[in-house]
């Protein structure tokens, strides 16, 4: 006769399955198994679902136990790191105010707030570092409670995390969780690690007018990502940053206040207005240069670039150019001349995967005032096409050139330097959850990209996720690093989107079905969607970045 009260668990680190007595930790089975992963262990995925070491069984599971080596595992190991940061100026400088902006330069880029002796900084720095390193050798246990939501709110009102306060009231939750670590209270929105002691590896160093939590690198834990200082990059955070503060809405909680109070029409028009501003300073800056023929726009994907190209050429006439646009998709090579990446696929977004001698001649030819033949791709043929389009310069023509590899200098080696003019487009987010959650400028692309591919790729959310760690890959390795090569930077992120897109990605994530290893990460998408009170799109105008997203805009695309 079974037992009821024997819980079947399949292993998948060691393919072993085993019965365990109802109400078991992951912990238990991880020990009692003796899992080894090569790394420390850090969560488990049970069912597709991402889940803390103490999580119990009650029903039959699959588990995976994970580690750095995980995305999910960074995670925990970066949101972990931050709640040791927190207890540390807790500790130390109560005074002060832990504000956690943005990742940069493989860490995150953190900010004591009400610190006004900026020659005080490298001193503070060292004691934080120290105190760190002295919690994490004491192996303290996360602990986490859930409590009624009034009860919770209580609980950080008292430690005067009034903007987590906020966030939470509009969540309208019934309970909310409350994370301890010895003395301090906090919650950073997905799990913690069980302790301290598994932190091995972190740094804490001076960077710009803060300090930058170093993390282990991705490809190699026991070691860090070299600290490479980008002033633009950073510069241009720095200045959305403030610039949300000046319009009141810094975090996820007082942009839902303003959507509750129906007052979140001027943000849209303000921040709209804000984007129009700067495109046309950017017009502005190419005209000064006076030599600059070609303006490649680059970024990674769903940053906007083929709207922000549409919207700079608009500028451009505004001032006296003719421009056109060219991209940098017409010059694939044909099929069989396409690389192969290590899995043997096609791999489009290495730059020999574009006839760079042809587009080379091609841009010369028209800013020598030849006119020239326009190449297309036929993606279905795969191969070159040409259909009768030629291309000619007026005198005060210019070309707009859109791709992913504009900044690469190899590209457009054959274009002397003093007729470029390069430009950078990422969707930068400026607002976070809030002073201690940062929102990742890759889950506002992602959750773009789910609602772009659905509408215009019949993509479903499913596949999509599936092709981000590719799509990623290729930006790490062909776009990222040539950011600085930019002559200006533009942000596309706008404080509002994430509340419009929700409407059109919610349903899309939630037809993941549960059986297969995306879930985990359409359910922590659908999680963070969840913080979001939803924005309509009746004042968004025909010409924004977001309507390349979504519908009812006014360029062709």
């Amino acid at each position: 006769m079974k037992n009821p009260n024997q819980i079947t668990v399949y292993c998948e680190n060691n393919q072993l399955e085993k019965k365990y007595p109802f109400g078991t930790t992951l912990y238990d089975i991880y020990e009692d198994m003796q899992i080894y992963i090569g790394e420390d262990i850090l969560g488990a995925i049970v069912n597709n679902t991402l889940k803390e070491l103490d999580y119990m069984i009650y029903k039959p599971k699959v588990v995976n136990f994970i580690g750095y080596s995980h995305a999910a595992g960074r995670r925990m190991y970066e949101r972990s790191l931050s709640m040791v940061l927190f207890k540390a100026v807790y500790d130390l400088f109560p005074e002060y105010k832990l504000k956690i902006e943005h990742s940069a330069s493989g860490g995150l880029y953190c900010e004591l707030d009400g610190l006004t002796d900026k020659r005080s900084l490298p001193k503070i720095i060292k004691q934080l570092q120290l105190k760190m390193k002295e919690i994490i050798k004491k192996d303290i246990p996360f602990e986490r409670e859930e409590l009624r939501t009034e009860k919770a709110l209580e609980v950080f009102e008292a430690f005067g995390l009034d903007d987590k306060c906020k966030l939470i009231r509009t969540r309208n939750q019934f309970f909310s969780s409350v994370y301890r670590l010895d003395n301090v209270v906090n919650y950073f929105y997905g799990f913690l690690i069980p302790s301290t002691g598994l932190l091995k590896r972190f740094d804490l160093v001076k960077y710009f007018n803060g300090m930058l939590l170093v993390l282990p690198s991705k490809v190699n834990p026991e070691k860090f990502k070299n600290v490479v200082v980008k002033n633009k990059l950073f510069e241009i955070f720095q200045e959305f940053k403030d610039w949300v503060e000046i319009i009141g809405v810094p975090n996820v909680g007082t942009l839902n206040e303003l959507v509750l109070d129906k007052r979140y029409g001027d943000i849209i028009k303000v921040s709209e207005a804000l984007q129009e501003k700067k495109i046309a300073c950017i017009a502005d800056s190419i005209q000064k240069k006076k030599t600059t023929k070609v303006v490649f726009i680059s970024g990674p994907s769903s940053s906007g670039k083929t709207t922000f190209a549409k919207r700079l050429a608009i500028q451009l006439a505004v001032i006296g150019f003719k421009p056109v646009v060219i991209s940098m998709d017409n010059y694939f090579v044909n099929r069989d001349q396409t690389p192969l990446d290590e899995n043997g696929n096609y791999d489009f977004e290495s730059p020999e995967a574009l006839d760079i001698k042809l587009f080379n001649e091609n841009v010369l030819d028209l800013i020598a005032g030849k006119e020239i033949d326009v190449p297309g791709f036929s993606f279905s043929e795969g191969k070159r096409v040409y259909d009768g389009t030629k291309l000619k310069l007026d005198n005060n023509g210019i070309i707009i050139v859109e791709g992913i590899h504009g900044l690469n200098p190899d590209i457009s080696q054959l274009i002397p330097k003093e007729r470029k003019f390069k430009v950078y487009v990422s969707a930068l987010t400026p607002i976070n959850l809030d002073s201690n959650n940062r929102i990742p400028t890759t889950d506002n692309r992602l959750i773009r990209r789910i609602v772009r591919d659905s509408r215009y790729r019949k993509y479903t959310a499913l596949e999509t996720i599936q092709r981000w760690p590719s799509v990623r890959k290729g930006e790490e390795k062909h776009i990222f690093p040539y950011q600085e090569e930019a002559d200006v930077m533009y942000n596309t992120a706008l404080p509002y989107e994430l509340g419009v897109l929700k409407q059109w990605a919610e349903p899309l994530l939630r037809d993941v079905p549960p059986n297969v290893p995306e879930y985990a990460e359409a359910r922590r998408l659908l999680k963070f969607l969840a913080y979001f009170k939803r924005i309509g799109t009746r004042e968004i105008p025909p010409t924004s970045i977001l309507r390349e997203f979504l519908d009812g805009s006014s360029f062709r695309y």
